[in-house]
């Protein structure tokens, strides 16, 4: 009997943690419309409050402040954007195909997603000064340049040319390229997203070499 009372006082438990996690989750996503179009030195709790149907007292019980709550929203956006590439990747046959693959992918999240990129970049200008998401950003950094990585191997591979530069250089080369078309984009740059589409194709050339 006390098995069966444990087993159930258990079950509880879990479903109430469950519960708390899935409305957290959901506070994040509510959050990030706000984050992205105002940025993080013009976001408080309350102007997220005001932008979404949930309280400023609800966010404070499920949130401590502001920066734990944008870095739970940030980390669970890129759970999945660190992933935009996997199906690239893994379905390419020929190396002409991931090139222009991955050039069209890096265009069409440039296009659609443009306020969510410029957060992670505005959040990752601030963790030079905020020390308590700084360990959560590099985290996010590491799994960003491991995509890239995934796809310039591939292309190595496919191509059987050898890459020429590190992972992380392969990333800082590629991260400053995207960050670069983004500002463009912001800016009303109509040839923004298809420079983009281009220049991300061609750097996969330029990372990797003819064989001797």
């Amino acid at each position: 009997m006390t098995e069966v009372v444990e087993t159930k006082r258990s079950r509880v438990a879990r479903r109430q943690v469950d519960k708390f996690a899935e409305r957290r989750a959901q506070l994040a996503a509510a959050a990030l419309h706000t984050l992205a179009e105002l940025g993080y030195a013009r976001t408080s709790l309350r102007e997220i409050a005001q932008n979404s149907e949930f309280t400023h007292g609800v966010l404070h019980y499920y949130f401590s402040d502001k920066v734990e709550l944008i870095t739970h929203a940030v980390r669970q956006y890129e759970a999945v954007c660190v992933t935009r590439y996997d199906g690239i990747v893994e379905t390419a046959t020929t190396a002409d195909g991931l090139r222009q693959d991955f050039g069209a992918a890096m265009a069409n999240t440039l296009d659609i997603d443009a306020p969510l990129h410029r957060l992670w970049y505005d959040l990752r200008n601030q963790s030079l000064f905020e020390e308590s998401f700084r360990a959560d950003v590099i985290e996010i950094d590491r799994r960003r340049e491991q995509m890239i990585d995934n796809v310039v191997r591939r292309y190595a591979d496919l191509s059987g040319r050898p890459l020429t530069v590190s992972s992380s250089t392969a990333y800082a080369v590629f991260d400053g390229l995207f960050q670069q078309a983004l500002l463009h984009k912001l800016s009303g740059r109509a040839e923004a997203v298809d420079d983009l589409r281009a220049a991300a194709a061609d750097l996969l050339d330029l990372v990797t070499c003819d064989s001797p």
